[in-house]
């Protein structure tokens, strides 16, 4: 696995704003689109929520199935197309970042794929990201499934020892519930990645559409990986 050697929005969204705008784009922040504006088969436009309407030759939704199912124009959500995005829905996920007072002797340098029941998965950052390097350890998780627990309404508190209960099971030898942190953050997705339970790969569309100028992208269009930034990108 790789990491970016710094905080995405700096290392990854910046320099790709900036070709943007040296090939004569614009990037426009805090403008939710509200509408697409169908003509037919093809987009007329989209609708801000200032009012302001957008229009290009080529349209590509990256936003999230949830966001989309919502913002389809009634005619398109008869189609079979657009009508199998019924059958995805996305998740709830919690991302945890633990600042430990030493280092973990037996974390690894990347991604790692959890056993646990609660963590997806998680990466020791001071190993794995230049900006974070140090000689204590910085752990950034993926607090998930949360379904059967309503955690995005537990206090931070509650997730972070329950995430520190499944480290101990990890760790044995290093980590247990009263390990000292130095300090934590939590952030919770009401709306994450896509369900991937069984029988659901089915239903992801392709990213070419029906649509003559509209392409779809993000990690819940069919390519070879599960939901995910790598399958958004790739």
């Amino acid at each position: 696995t790789a990491f970016l050697d710094g905080n995405p929005p700096e290392r990854l969204c910046a320099p790709i704003a900036e070709r943007v705008e040296a090939l004569g784009g614009s990037i426009r922040t805090g403008s939710p689109v509200v509408e697409i504006v169908a003509d037919g088969d093809r987009v007329a436009g989209l609708t801000l929520r200032n009012g302001d309407t957008v229009v290009a030759d080529e349209y590509v939704s990256a936003a999230p199935v949830d966001v989309l199912k919502r913002l389809l124009p009634r005619p398109w959500r008869r189609r079979p197309f657009f009508r199998q995005l019924d059958e995805l829905r996305g998740v709830p996920v919690v991302n945890v970042q633990l600042w430990f007072e030493k280092r973990l002797e037996t974390s690894l340098d990347g991604l790692v794929f959890s056993r646990s029941t609660c963590l997806s998965v998680f990466a020791d950052m001071s190993k794995s990201c230049r900006e974070y390097s140090d000689d204590r350890s910085m752990l950034s998780l993926v607090f998930a499934p949360v379904l059967g627990t309503d955690w995005l309404e537990a206090s931070d508190e509650a997730i972070v020892d329950a995430t520190m209960r499944e480290l101990a099971t990890l760790f044995p030898d290093e980590i247990d519930r009263d390990t000292p942190l130095r300090k934590f953050a939590v952030v919770r997705l009401p709306r994450s990645v896509y369900a991937a339970v069984p029988g659901r790969n089915r239903f992801r569309p392709s990213q070419r559409t029906p649509i003559h100028n509209f392409v779809l992208a993000g990690d819940f269009t069919y390519q070879k990986y599960l939901g995910s930034m790598e399958g958004a990108v790739l």
